[in-house]
């Protein structure tokens, strides 16, 4: 493959991806459709393990922000 790409949107890369233009790292859950339909197929599978949940890193010694509180009690109620 020659030549390179740019883009601005995850859902330009999907559809370049669809229309055979190379490879995209586009997470699973985009994908999932056109994986099942066969437009798509998985590769490096050896090197993407699925894992259950979000994970998140933040300083436990520095006070977070509210907006932040707000989310991390979002995804904790969603857990």
């Amino acid at each position: 493959m020659s030549g390179q790409a740019t883009f601005n949107t995850i859902n330009s890369v999907l559809r370049a991806a669809c229309d055979g233009h190379g490879l995209a790292l586009i997470p699973e859950r985009l994908a999932r459709p056109h994986l099942d339909a066969g437009g798509l197929q998985t590769c490096l599978d050896a090197f993407c393990p699925s894992f259950p949940g979000f994970h998140l890193y933040y300083p436990s010694r520095q006070r977070s922000s509210s907006a932040f509180e707000t989310v991390l009690e979002a995804l904790r109620e969603k857990a």
